[in-house]
């Protein structure tokens, strides 16, 4: 069995795979003040709760973003899973060219999706993670991994109205029935969420101008559901997108 872990600035995303196939997952916050031992205890009970035996976890497959918890996670392999993990980071075959100034500069978890969403769903194509960041990743009809755009996630600017104002309210990002806002709450929700549907459906259009084609677009995170059922150009939402990378590129290092 392999366990694939995608360490993000918000959530750690981990995931078994039997050969091809996702048995079990797992999300667990990002806690750069836990210890090895915490994070150990936490994955041994999850196993177990899911009847997945540690001694069968004979590969472990990581990327993140949080560089302190990836030396947690190492250490976590080797004391409790008895193995050394594979990081993908510069120099990790991946099938994929990237075609940025500095190739180093992007996160290994956008080529992780880009990889996975290749594969699984063919090319060119646009992989919008909608997470702690909104980002936008490019695969041309080549299979190169062109770049792409990073905003503000969706909690982080709902949060930051908040913060930075002095009367507006925390408010639940939920779907207000109108785009024009009768108090402030509604108001704050037609803004938040109909601007964000506006700045994907715009970023899409910008992109396959950019292109000269139409793409395939694959959204994964934790708002990915909710927008999709409002932006008609997203074609697939997939959860798992970055465990499967991970798998991926794992099986292209052996």
């Amino acid at each position: 069995m392999l366990l694939a872990v995608d360490i993000g600035n918000t959530n750690v995303k981990l995931g078994v795979f039997d050969r091809d196939r996702l048995v079990a997952t797992w999300n667990l916050a990002t806690d750069t003040h836990a210890t090895t031992d915490e994070y150990g205890a936490t994955l041994l009970n999850l196993m177990d709760r899911e009847k997945v035996v540690p001694s069968e976890v004979t590969g472990v497959v990581l990327c993140g973003v949080v560089p302190p918890l990836l030396h947690t996670v190492v250490q976590l392999c080797a004391k409790y899973l008895n193995t050394t993990p594979l990081i993908v980071e510069a120099g990790v075959k991946t099938g994929m060219r990237i075609c940025l100034d500095n190739p180093r500069e992007v996160g290994p978890d956008r080529v992780v999706g880009a990889v996975a969403a290749q594969n699984l769903y063919g090319k060119p194509l646009v992989v919008i993670d909608l997470g702690t960041a909104t980002t936008f990743d490019v695969v041309s009809d080549e299979g190169d991994y062109l770049g792409g755009a990073i905003a503000p996630g969706i909690g982080i600017a709902s949060e930051a109205l908040f913060a930075r104002t002095a009367a507006l309210p925390r408010i639940e990002l939920v779907r207000p029935k109108q785009v024009i806002g009768r108090n402030t709450v509604t108001a704050m929700q037609s803004g938040i969420i109909f601007g964000y549907i506006e700045l994907i459906e715009g970023m899409i259009r910008r992109i396959e101008s950019e292109l000269g084609n139409k793409v395939k677009v694959v959204a994964t995170g934790g708002q990915a559901y909710p927008f999709a059922e409002e932006i008609p150009a997203i074609d697939v939402v997939d959860p798992n997108l970055t465990l499967t990378g991970l798998r991926l590129i794992y099986e292209m290092n052996r």
